[in-house]
């Protein structure tokens, strides 16, 4: 019999919020809720993004990290602060690290019907890959709208409106990013393919990595191995939701390890999706977060200033 690693985060099905009666969308809100609030991350089955797009889009995705650097480089957009297109591998790094991330990525920003909109930078359509972008564009939209029945939930638990997120979320600056961590070929000065760091949105979408690695850190310090089942995908709330929320909803730190040195020869491909709103959305602490026990931790600042703020430190934006 096969040993099953023991599970560190709840599993939801998103379909019994989606299409449920009353009751079990009662019962979602509150394990979502309660899963953000004490673990920060959840696995979620019934979401609706189809596996055959998933599966296309990572092939397509092995065959534009498989082309020669100098033409992956091609797609480099200058003064899009690694929103667009590639990014090359060392260009990265955990805000409170110097070290650059073992990874090379490319990313896939909001296509805007509204073209002279001051926010509208065209993705990169990559000529060697056609479907890369093709199938990109279209698994961006189904991250999109599970996401957003993902906020509607969260809305309710925290006593919003249901709708409280669509207006921000609505043409909101989400990225869809593709990420390949080489094979590891020397020892690595100290970096890991994703050190430390918590996400900068609202919340992140992920589907499950080709290989293993993703750790999540407790409360007690302990890392946690996450590994998604199936058809599963792994969501966790962003620092801008924490921020939102005032500490209430858990934005927590993660990693990506190393493999085992005998796998170091492995390349890891993963595809999270970004959830962000538009830049023009209030982040301010929302009154009903803070309490005697839970001041006001935060100052006001919009989604678009403190992502700049960011990007900064993450080494993207100079």
């Amino acid at each position: 019999m096969a040993v099953t690693a023991p599970r560190t985060i709840p599993l939801v099905d998103l379909s019994t919020f989606t299409k449920g009666d009353e009751a079990q969308r009662k019962a979602f809100v509150e394990q979502l809720g309660s899963a953000f609030h004490n673990i920060g991350f959840v696995g979620v089955t019934g979401h609706g993004i189809p596996k055959d797009l998933i599966d296309d889009f990572y092939v397509a995705a092995k065959q534009f990290f498989a082309l020669p650097v100098e033409v992956k480089r091609k797609y480099e957009v200058a003064g899009a602060a690694g929103q667009r297109g590639y990014t090359s591998f060392g260009k990265e790094h955990a805000k409170q690290s110097q070290v650059a991330d073992l990874k090379e990525f490319f990313q896939i920003g909001q296509e805007l019907a509204d073209k002279s909109d001051s926010a509208f930078e065209a993705n990169p359509q990559v000529s060697e890959v056609p479907e890369f972008m093709k199938l990109g564009t279209q698994l961006y939209r189904a991250f999109e709208a599970s996401g957003a029945s993902l906020l509607r939930a969260i809305a309710l638990y925290l006593g919003l409106e249901e709708g409280y997120f669509d207006q921000y979320i609505n043409d909101g600056m989400s990225i869809l990013r593709a990420i390949h961590y080489p094979p590891i070929t020397q020892e690595p000065a100290s970096a890991i393919r994703a050190e430390q760091h918590e996400d900068i949105n609202l919340i992140t979408l992920l589907v499950g990595a080709s290989a293993g690695g993703l750790q999540l850190q407790n409360t007690a310090g302990e890392w946690q191995e996450i590994v998604p089942e199936n058809d599963e995908i792994v969501i966790n709330v962003g620092d801008m939701l924490q921020r939102h929320t005032n500490n209430y909803l858990k934005s927590t730190t993660h990693r990506v390890v190393n493999p085992p040195r005998e796998q170091w020869h492995e390349p890891r491909l993963s595809i999270p999706f970004f959830l962000h709103p538009r830049p023009e959305m209030k982040l301010d602490v929302l009154p009903s977060t803070v309490t005697a026990d839970r001041p006001q931790a935060y100052e006001p600042i919009t989604a678009g200033e403190y992502l700049d703020e960011r990007l900064r430190e993450i080494g993207l934006k100079k």
